[in-house]
């Protein structure tokens, strides 16, 4: 099972990750086989400097899942594939994005998670990446959608502690997005 939005928050807060103070938790839903029930999630990026990887995770065996923030106004997305080597998790936190909407220019931050180790690294802000193309369509349940975006990073995210950087150049997904009320959002 992936890691929780909140997982990932008290993680981020231990080394010092500062932005992960605005991650929500996830709302709790029956586990899922792959990203999207519909079959047709995944997530493809390239990954160079202290993590080398190119990632090209189909629906099957990722497991996915995202949903609305207040603070700043968007969406977060995570990604995890089952036994990837190394154990990855991808956090994408994208600036502005509205149920339903497409997008064009979104401003992303990116946080890599060697999971197992103390490696941690992340743009620290939205100013190093970008979505270049953003889509959805909304999925049965209410409120969530399946967002497909496109994008490329400029600048490197780097590590939380410690040393190096890891460039993720371009990246490109498809997920869920359940966006949240008001009332549940922090």
């Amino acid at each position: 099972m992936i890691p929780s939005f909140a997982w990932c928050t008290s993680v981020l807060l231990a080394v010092g990750g500062a932005a992960a103070a605005e991650t929500p938790a996830p709302a709790q839903g029956p586990a899922r086989t792959g990203c999207l029930s519909s079959g047709d999630g995944y997530l493809r990026a390239n990954l160079g400097g202290a993590v080398e990887a190119q990632l090209d995770w189909p629906n099957s065996g990722t497991q996915c899942e995202g949903e609305s923030r207040a603070s700043p106004p968007g969406v977060r997305l995570s990604f995890r594939r089952d036994k990837s080597q190394p154990d990855l998790l991808l956090v994408f936190g994208l600036s502005g994005v509205q149920p339903g909407q497409p997008g064009r220019e979104i401003a992303v931050n990116i946080t890599v998670i060697v999971q197992g180790t103390s490696q941690i690294y992340g743009t620290l802000g939205d100013s190093r990446c970008t979505v270049d193309r953003l889509e959805q369509r909304p999925l049965a349940a209410a409120g969530t959608y399946r967002i497909e975006a496109r994008g490329f990073c400029t600048q490197p995210a780097h590590a939380v502690r410690g040393s190096g950087d890891v460039l993720v150049s371009t990246f490109e997904f498809a997920g869920p997005v359940m966006y949240l009320t008001d009332s549940r959002q922090e």
